[in-house]
């Protein structure tokens, strides 16, 4: 029998209500996603000789169910987790929750009740996840969201960068072009410079008509581990995505230089270019400059983005990641398409060369993390010579209210 998704997201919200009291969002959320990832692996590949993940002794949800009432259960539970992480080389990824934290988790017999409580919840209320698809849904994938949503939305406007909505990442799998690639052969290739939770990489991956090799880049190290994470849980194990590094000061994906002689290869010093790329950066960032290493992204487009204001510098970054024939949608404010001085030459240059295809306008308060309006600009470098316009969406007034968000409509995405 198919389990329902309001049941299972009512469960992983019930678990949260056990955490309460102690921590905010932004902390109890590492805990439950951890736990989440725990028990979907231990489900899925305990007992698999050759499972994506290598589910090790000692190192399985049912390792943690037999520490209920243990006196020691919080140290145990992460001996658990670590044993996990080393057999996998998930080192920092999924071994950030730490649950014998005190000072979240209350001391002594508090804490050994409240994460009784907790494992006794997964393990009554959670079904087996063995066998998470049905009717074409990837169940848990999608409830890793579920959870990321809600805690951005709890979380205000300061906790909500790892999330793009599910219906924005739908748009940008569409518009990009990536589900009209036909050559198997070709190994194509998905950038995201700032990816956070990964979600905008897995929906505009998931259109493509067959695997490509997904790329990714997160300066904040827990949001990284989401993003593997969720990555895990959505089948695409072998995406490479790199954390605790800014993108503009030390870019993790450049060439690879070949040394004939002693067969070692390093990075050289261009950045490594993509067929497409998607991308929703921090709007407007104003220290973006920090440690600044240019690799040539500025050259050629008439002016340098202003330094308290990053929006142009994720587009030019983007445009440098791209093949010859590359193809990308970028989230940006809509005041990138009107504001002056440097950012207006860049503009100029940008649309002279032909490398934007469309812009869509997007309604305000989609986000989470702010309200004002956006835009998605389409790059497209294949035939940018011949381009002679440029296809303009208004789409700023299709939306509903949700709460204190708007969302946009089964009927906007297409």
């Amino acid at each position: 029998m198919a389990v329902k998704k309001s049941e299972l997201y009512s469960s992983l919200w019930a678990s949260c209500d056990s955490l309460r009291g102690g921590m905010d969002s932004s902390q109890y959320k590492d805990y439950i996603l951890t736990l989440l990832f725990v028990k979907y692996v231990s489900d899925k590949f305990k007992g698999v000789a050759y499972g994506d993940i290598d589910v090790p002794k000692g190192g399985s949800f049912d390792d943690m169910l037999a520490l209920i009432g243990d006196k020691n259960i919080g140290e145990k539970m992460d001996i658990v987790i670590a044993k996990l992480a080393k057999a996998n080389n998930l080192r920092g990824v999924i071994d950030n929750a730490h649950f014998n934290d005190e000072e979240k988790l209350g001391k002594g017999q508090e804490m050994v009740d409240k994460l009784g409580e907790l494992l006794a919840i997964f393990r009554d209320q959670i079904p087996d996840l063995s066998c998470n698809r049905a009717d074409g849904d990837d169940i848990i994938g999608d409830a890793y969201e579920y959870l990321m949503r809600n805690f951005a939305t709890e979380s205000g406007k300061s906790k909500g960068q790892y999330y793009t909505p599910a219906e924005v990442s739908r748009i940008i799998a569409n518009v990009v072009g990536i589900s009209k690639i036909k050559k198997k052969s070709e190994n194509f290739s998905l950038y995201d410079p700032a990816c956070g939770s990964a979600s905008l990489l897995i929906r505009t991956a998931e259109a493509a008509p067959f695997e490509v090799a997904i790329y990714g880049q997160e300066k904040d190290i827990a949001t990284a581990g989401l993003a593997k994470m969720n990555l895990f849980l959505h089948n695409k194990a072998t995406a490479e995505i790199k954390g605790g590094y800014s993108t503009f000061s030390n870019p993790q994906f450049k060439h690879i230089f070949k040394d004939e002689k002693s067969d070692e290869q390093t990075d050289d010093s261009r950045i490594r270019a993509f067929d497409f790329a998607v991308v929703n950066p921090p709007f407007s960032d104003k220290n973006w400059t920090h440690g600044l290493n240019e690799y040539g992204r500025f050259d050629g487009y008439n002016d340098s983005p202003p330094q308290k204001n990053g929006d142009f510098a994720w587009l030019l970054h983007i445009l440098k990641s791209l093949k010859r024939n590359g193809k990308a949608a970028v989230i940006l404010p809509h005041g990138v398409l009107f504001r002056g001085n440097a950012e207006a030459a860049i503009r100029c240059a940008i649309i002279d060369n032909g490398y934007i295809k469309g812009i869509i306008g997007l309604p305000a308060n989609l986000f989470y993390g702010t309200g004002i309006p956006a835009c998605i600009i389409v790059i497209d470098k294949e035939n940018s010579k011949e381009r002679e316009g440029i296809f303009m969406i208004d789409a700023s007034r299709e939306f509903i209210k949700d709460g204190n968000k708007n969302r946009l409509r089964e009927r906007d995405i297409y």
